[in-house]
């Protein structure tokens, strides 16, 4: 096992509250903004980690991810010095994005039949499976946890980009993704060891969770 100076932290954070997310809309690529309450989160987040030995703060280039980013990075005293990267986008849902699942079978009933359980291999037209978001996600992962060996960093993404990561860290099949939660500003914990070696140390915890903050989609 590596030593404690090889090792990378990773504080993996789901972005704040959507706007509309109380109408249940796929958004996947679409770049919604954040409510004033997931402003909120987040700004619990940066305080709760300003204090925290983190050295780069990551987001998708996604509005939701970046705001919250923006907020943890200030907090740190990094001002706006953080990397947006688009392979940490969320799962492309296709010809759904922005849209209810009601809107979207009156629109495509071809495809009202189409269940979310099997996600892992399937996908809507357009969109992503599962195994197509993990091939994306995963090497940029690599990628980060290899440039910042001995660091801790501070990833702000999305609700299924963040379980994809939390399967392969707990060495779970992807059939498990939906059985994992990530609330609105949760965040997780993982430790990168070295020779595949990953340890979850916190799943979909932090301040709002202890401050019975946040709401389930």
């Amino acid at each position: 096992m590596q030593t404690e100076t090889t090792s990378t932290r990773i504080y993996l954070i789901r972005h704040g509250q959507v706007v509309g997310h109380d109408e249940y809309r796929y958004n996947g690529h679409s770049d919604v903004d954040i409510t004033d309450e997931g402003v909120l989160q987040l700004q619990r987040m940066a305080d709760f980690l300003a204090d925290k030995d983190i050295t780069a703060v990551y987001s998708s280039d996604l509005r939701r991810s970046i705001k919250g980013a923006t907020m943890i990075a200030e907090a740190l005293g990094l001002g706006e010095d953080f990397e947006r990267c688009d392979a940490l986008r969320e799962l492309h849902l296709g010809r759904w994005e922005g849209l209810t699942r009601m809107e979207a079978t009156e629109l495509f009933p071809e495809e009202a039949d189409f269940g979310f359980k099997d996600l892992a291999t399937d996908k809507l037209k357009g969109g992503e499976s599962l195994v197509d978001l993990r091939a994306r996600v995963l090497p940029a992962i690599a990628d980060l946890v290899a440039r910042h060996r001995g660091e801790h960093i501070c990833i702000v993404a999305h609700g299924g980009v963040n379980r994809v990561i939390l399967c392969e860290a707990m060495g779970l099949p992807l059939e498990n993704f939906f059985r994992i939660e990530q609330d609105y500003g949760g965040l997780n914990l993982i430790d990168y060891l070295g020779d595949d070696v990953m340890v979850v140390k916190m799943l979909n915890g932090g301040p709002n969770q202890i401050m019975g903050a946040t709401k389930i989609y």
